[in-house]
């Protein structure tokens, strides 16, 4: 593989939560999905330049070793090695234990069993965790799951919730948390005068920033600050946290048909 490789364009980016680390993955041009290298390195303590020269000596994996430009992170649009998500496992089963500190060696085992489905799945139906099958359990009778089919628009961050906390050991415990969480969701869209909650506000700025990052791939430029000025204009607010929970749904739609006029389907 050539040292300058010819980089490939990001369609989708998403932060995924591995357990206590932040990793970002991509949809590339060429319908595969890839993770940052550099992460993943920094999350398990070894040298992203060391594996980088590792990949491209290994016959395999060097067909998933890719350049990507314009990958959003905290310092700006960035350049940055990506390795597609079905190759982590073979990538991850040739570091050497002995490599890796002793204290992130378990880390280590948790990245080879589950890292390459939880990226593949942030993709599908919005899960960040591998657990529970969430659309099983939405095809079920009990109240939570006729509740979420009637709001399928809400139960996106209820979904979200539900797997993050999935690990609850009895079926019953597991729906009478499901209920409280809607109860409390129906509250707040009850009420004409409330803000939008914290949960919701995360998914208004994960759209904002799905607009911006489509919108910056054609214009070459930083795009985020003018998307959130647009976003405020339109809806009379200086801050995001301060759209009031009655217009969240109005807000997503109107994000959502923004990004589909860039890229032609629905994100969110």
């Amino acid at each position: 593989m050539a040292e300058e490789q010819t980089a490939i364009s990001i369609i989708q980016q998403r932060e995924v939560r591995f357990y206590e680390d932040e990793l970002i993955a991509v949809r590339a041009a060429d319908g595969h999905i890839y993770v940052a290298l550099r992460q993943m390195c920094d999350a398990l303590g070894i040298d992203p330049q060391g594996q980088t020269q590792r990949i491209r000596r290994h016959t395999v994996l060097e067909e998933g070793l890719e350049r990507v430009d314009g990958m959003q992170t905290a310092g700006g649009p960035q350049s940055a090695y990506v390795l597609r998500h079905d190759l982590v496992p073979l990538w991850l089963s040739g570091i050497r234990t002995r490599s890796v500190d002793e204290a992130l060696r378990p880390r280590l085992e948790q990245y080879q069993r589950e890292a390459a489905k939880v990226l593949f799945e942030a993709f599908q139906d919005g899960r960040l965790t591998a657990t529970v099958d969430f659309a099983e359990l939405a095809q079920g009778e009990s109240a939570a799951a006729q509740a979420y089919r009637m709001a399928s628009a809400v139960m996106r961050l209820a979904q979200q919730q539900l797997l993050l906390e999935s690990h609850i050991d009895a079926h019953t415990a597991r729906l009478s948390d499901h209920e409280n969480r809607l109860e409390r969701i129906e509250e707040t869209l009850g009420d004409p005068d409330r803000q939008i909650s914290p949960e919701q506000a995360a998914q208004i700025s994960q759209a904002v920033k799905t607009v911006a990052m489509a919108l910056s791939q054609r214009t070459g430029r930083n795009e985020y600050g003018g998307v959130y000025g647009e976003f405020y204009r339109r809806f009379g607010i200086t801050s995001y946290k301060l759209l009031p929970a009655r217009r969240f749904q109005e807000a997503m739609a109107f994000l959502t048909e923004w990004h589909q006029s860039l890229e032609g389907e629905p994100p969110f």
